[in-house]
């Protein structure tokens, strides 16, 4: 049987194994459910890649979860307060579904640095 420490230990190898590094941005691939059990992976997902330019594909989603929204719009805070660019690609019908009905857009998720700062500089 399965318990929460293995399940915990296959999202770290998902998040490990669909990072696709390059030499100016990282790729974080989102899991087909983002729930309460996915939500510490995720969490470590995006420490793992503060400071540098991110883009978070979430084609492959299906179910997401408060939890996970929570984190999501928390990474977007801080990759905003570091003014680096969070960009969202390929949301699913579901993934934008399940956004819309918590209040969010997928665009509240993302955060364009170069565009808001000169927005701010304006």
């Amino acid at each position: 049987m399965a318990g929460p420490n293995s399940d915990h230990a296959l999202l770290a190898k998902h998040y490990a194994l669909s990072a696709k590094v390059s030499s100016m941005t990282d790729a974080l691939e989102l899991p087909a459910v983002l729930d309460l059990v996915a939500a510490h992976g995720l969490l470590e997902a995006f420490t793992a890649r503060r400071g540098q330019v991110l883009t978070v594909e979430a084609g492959a989603v299906q179910r997401l979860g408060a939890q996970c929204l929570q984190i999501l719009l928390a990474a977007r805070a801080a990759w905003a307060a570091d003014g680096l660019e969070l960009r969202l690609e390929n949301p699913s019908p579901e993934f934008s579904a399940a956004l819309e009905l918590m209040g969010v857009t997928p665009d509240g998720l993302a955060h364009h640095a170069l565009t808001q700062d000169k927005e701010l500089a304006a």
